[in-house]
């Protein structure tokens, strides 16, 4: 199979079949929005101590933004926030240079992105959410 068909394929079930779709009561949530083509994505994080003990996401946008929410909430679940912020750094590097990383190996469709300068907007609005909520969550010296 060509990587165009595999990049596709995954986008695509990613798109129709969100995984971690969803609120969730009581987490920090954040709204992540790309007024460029209309993508909104809602982030809930939950975080125990330093690890994202679960994460899920509502929204709307273009294939490509919901399948990179999908697969981000998948890749970082059960992950320290010190690993999801090298996992954002990776990424980011991945579809804005083609930086080889360590990224699971699933992420990696999105090395295809790249090729496009308006989709890699498309492909790290949840990862900028993401990052923005581990920047803004409360943490026990708030309370």
């Amino acid at each position: 199979m060509d990587l165009g068909a595999l990049y596709e394929e995954v986008i695509l079930d990613h798109n129709r079949s969100p995984r971690n779709w969803g609120e969730i009561p009581g987490a920090h949530h954040i709204e992540g929005r790309n007024p460029l083509c209309g993508d909104r994505i809602l982030l809930s994080v939950q975080v125990d101590g330093d690890v994202i003990t679960d994460v899920k996401f509502t929204g709307e946008g273009c294939a490509i933004s919901k399948a990179s929410a999908s697969m981000m909430t998948q890749a970082i679940k059960g992950k320290t926030v010190a690993e999801v912020r090298e996992l954002f750094e990776q990424f980011h590097a991945l579809v804005t240079a083609g930086t080889e990383g360590r990224l699971p190996a699933k992420l990696e469709v999105f090395r295809g992105v790249r090729a496009f300068p308006i989709r890699v907007k498309c492909a790290t609005l949840s990862w900028h959410a993401l990052k923005a909520a581990l920047d803004t969550r409360p943490t026990s010296e708030d309370a």
